[in-house]
């Protein structure tokens, strides 16, 4: 019996799809960078069957790669010559637990629907994105996903309490507890958070809910330099800490190519800034005056000059129309044609030095290169994305790609940062694992994945670069 006759029988013939033109969105990633192939699309329904295939795939000796929303930026989930496992029809979400705040999920269910339920509960979920509409929760823990709200909540594990995996070999480990306190030896779960895939399957989760945000502040700020913007967050930090929800910078390019390309988007500050920052409060208190407490904790940077101008939104709409900017502009920057892009993270006091320095550096690389720089300064995370010159060929202007990478990537290093921050490695950045990361730290990642996977079937290629 062949492995496709057995994976039939399995599952029937329904979720067994080998047309690769019926799957050719599973097989590359968002940007195109990566197309890959696949004997087969699966779409198991449980946990079970997602073991059963996995062992079928280990019998055969075939690779298998699991797939949630496909929103990954660093070539994750694209296969090569495995077994795609979709997880969509294991969308369940199984259990919200007010009293305790927490959540049991399947992975294949979407963030966004994960954060409904917890509002229709009374609760909130904060893990919050740009694909949150596609994306899925295994996705967003596999790759220990970041987003706008890591300064209060922390990243996507952070939000975990306790999983479900497929293992490699095909057995389930059941670690699905809703504990806050369990000191019973190795922390398992943590080794599946940001593994993307390569050490087993996550199929199910218990999330940590918080209170329910009953009132919001959001504030939109122009500054001349990124400097100014960081003292003006230390100081509405110091303020505000605890209903401080999300601190995101932009340059004043970014600003201009999400109002030049997207409709409807369009500042509410009057004139023109280098630097833009958008604050936002938040508190379970219904009567907390936020609007108020934002512009005392505003004062000392318009009295100290750090802030030129700011707008505090009024009404909802408002608030989501501030957000929208901000959002807009990875959208916007594809309308400019070619993009070398960044995802790396700094202390976030050097913030404003990394984007001077690193600006120099490209602008050094590349004659003519426009660098939109926008991210997350309140953790630090920031995407130095470069847009193609206005007078250079696309390809030409990408031929550039990895020394720019290479050099801007070991600035961050020089800073004590990472070159990825929030979207994971993938295959995207495995030789920079190579180049950067710590011998020992990777020896310990190639024994731990030959301990888990010493056929190297789950998602081979990603993650870890090849042993000498």
């Amino acid at each position: 019996m062949t492995l496709i006759a057995a994976l039939t029988d399995l599952l029937g013939e329904r979720y067994v799809v080998t047309d690769p033109a019926a799957f050719a969105g599973h097989l590359e990633e968002e940007r195109g960078l990566y197309v890959g192939t696949s004997p087969a699309l699966v779409k198991p329904e449980n946990t079970q069957q997602v073991s059963d295939i996995v062992k079928l795939c280990g019998q055969f000796k075939t690779p298998f790669v699991a797939h949630g929303g496909n929103t990954g930026l660093v070539g994750g989930g694209v296969p090569k010559d495995a077994v795609v496992i979709s997880l969509e029809r294991l969308n369940h979400i199984e259990n919200v637990d007010a009293m305790n705040l927490t959540m049991t999920v399947e992975a294949g269910a979407i963030l966004a629907h994960v954060q409904t339920a917890a509002v229709e509960a009374g609760a909130y979920f904060p893990l919050s994105l740009g694909a949150e509409g596609s994306c899925q929760i295994g996705g967003n823990l596999s790759t220990n996903a970041g987003g706008v709200h890591v300064l209060r909540y922390g990243n996507a594990g952070e939000l975990v309490l306790g999983l479900e995996v497929v293992l490699p070999d095909g057995q389930i480990w059941n670690g699905l507890k809703s504990l806050r306190k369990d000191n019973t030896g190795y922390d398992l779960k943590a080794l599946f958070l940001g593994a993307e895939g390569t050490l087993g399957i996550i199929t199910r989760a218990v999330l940590r809910l918080y209170a329910q945000p009953k009132t919001k502040a959001v504030a939109l700020i122009g500054c001349a330099t990124f400097n100014d913007a960081l003292k003006t967050f230390h100081s509405a930090r110091a303020q505000a800490s605890d209903v401080l929800n999300a601190c995101e910078v932009f340059s004043g390019f970014a600003l201009s190519l999400a109002e030049k390309h997207i409709e409807g988007a369009k500042s509410p500050i009057e004139g023109q800034h280098d630097v833009y920052m958008l604050l936002e409060l938040a508190s379970a208190d219904a009567n907390a005056d936020l609007n108020d407490l934002m512009e005392t904790a505003l004062t000392e940077a318009f009295e100290a000059e750090w802030v030129q101008d700011a707008v505090i939104a009024q009404s909802g709409p408002q608030i989501d129309a501030i957000w929208a900017l901000r959002e807009a502009i990875p959208e916007a920057q594809k309308s400019e044609g070619g993009s070398i892009k960044h995802d790396v993270s700094v202390p976030v006091s050097s913030v404003p030095l990394f984007i001077e320095r690193a600006t120099s550096l490209v602008v050094g690389l590349i004659s003519g290169v426009r660098v939109c720089a926008f991210g997350h300064l309140g953790d630090g995370n920031i995407h130095f994305n470069l847009t193609q010159p206005e007078n250079m060929d696309k390809q030409n202007f990408l031929d550039h790609w990895t020394k720019t990478n290479q050099a801007v990537h070991d600035l961050v290093s020089q800073m004590h940062g990472s070159f990825s921050a929030e979207h994971g490695v993938g295959q995207l950045k495995t030789s920079e694992m190579k180049r950067l990361k710590d011998p020992v730290e990777l020896d310990l990642m190639h024994k731990i994945k030959a301990s888990l996977d010493p056929e190297n079937l789950a998602n081979p290629g990603k993650v870890l670069p090849p042993q000498d």
